[in-house]
């Protein structure tokens, strides 16, 4: 991921066994996408508590190259009546073959109340997530549908940004698109002398994880 990812809580305190849930559904994430540009997670709690309310309320935005983005927006189920008039808070547990934490906050059962069934935060976390893993192949599926750039047509653009020691960068084409591109991709030997701005050729090609460029070389030979 270009950017770190940003997690926002509104109206609760984060815990380890959230932390841990968030972290898993952004590794998710990359694995559906491994050059995400950026992800803004964000999780509210309402302050007030109706019958027929609401607690909680997630969104994730994720951004991908190619001008593209994706919002995904969960809240907790709607409340239900149970036959005989009472219900308890449900616990579903989201990280398969852990136990639940002891008098953890966000998943304990709470003492009975009349005609009131909710959705735990961590179902909603799960279920947002797997919400957005499935928009995001989505996305990147239909990326790979609109190539239609032969690899062997050059284009020309120019480098925006580069991380050497993850040894890969982005070029900025005319039309304001954002392509990947791999050290091993730059011709000649130029990686090492590449800089932001440099005027580049590419090639474009479709890999595992969407739109990348398989072949850069520099206009000028840095």
């Amino acid at each position: 991921m270009q950017v770190p990812p940003e997690v926002i809580l509104k109206g609760l305190k984060t815990t380890p066994f959230v932390e841990k849930l968030i972290d898993r559904g952004i590794a998710g994430l990359e694995q559906v996408c491994d050059n995400i540009v950026s992800t803004r997670i964000a999780i509210e709690q309402a302050q007030a508590r109706h019958q027929t309310g609401n607690p909680y309320r997630m969104r994730i935005d994720i951004r991908i190259p190619g001008r593209t983005e994706i919002v995904v927006k969960r809240w907790s189920k709607g409340l239900t009546k149970t036959p005989d008039g009472l219900a308890e808070l449900e616990t579903e547990m989201a990280l398969e073959d852990e136990e639940e934490p002891k008098r953890h906050p966000l998943v304990r059962r709470s003492p009975l109340r009349r005609g009131v069934r909710e959705e735990p935060l961590v179902a909603l976390i799960r279920r947002t997530f797997n919400s957005a893993q499935r928009e995001l192949k989505t996305a990147v599926d239909k990326q790979r549908g609109e190539v239609k750039t032969p690899a062997h047509v050059e284009a020309l653009a120019i480098v925006e940004r580069i991380l050497r020691e993850q040894g890969y960068g982005f070029l900025r084409t005319p039309e304001g698109d954002q392509v990947y591109f791999h050290r091993n991709s730059v011709l000649h030997g130029h990686w090492n002398g590449l800089a932001v701005g440099t005027a580049v050729r590419y090639a474009l090609e479709l890999g595992e994880k969407g739109v990348q460029a398989s072949t850069v070389e520099p206009v000028e030979k840095p």
